[in-house]
């Protein structure tokens, strides 16, 4: 079994609020979780109205498939006309 973890990094700048930074990170995982079927959640910046981190978790039997799926959600995220700005990613896969 394979565990595929990807870590995705966001600027918000036009935000000025928590509340709005809710919005945005919502809309996010909400269309990733639908389109993929991974569990995704804001993992870190919670304090922070301008950054979001956010991670996503694939399981596999193939760790190619896992890197497949997660490189295609960070796809989707950078290229997905949000109102963030993508920083920068990275993916690592788990043996278990």
């Amino acid at each position: 079994m394979n565990v595929g973890v990807a870590r995705i990094s966001l600027r918000i700048p036009e935000n000025m609020d928590l509340k709005g930074k809710r919005m945005v990170v919502k809309s996010i995982t909400g269309r990733v979780k639908a389109r993929f079927e991974v569990a995704v959640a804001e993992v870190d910046d919670n304090d922070s109205w301008q950054l979001a981190t956010i991670g996503v978790c694939c399981i596999s039997n193939d760790k190619r498939h896992s890197n497949e799926v997660l490189s295609k959600v960070v796809h989707f995220v950078e290229t997905g006309g949000f109102d963030a700005e993508f920083l920068d990613y990275s993916i690592e896969i788990i043996d278990i």
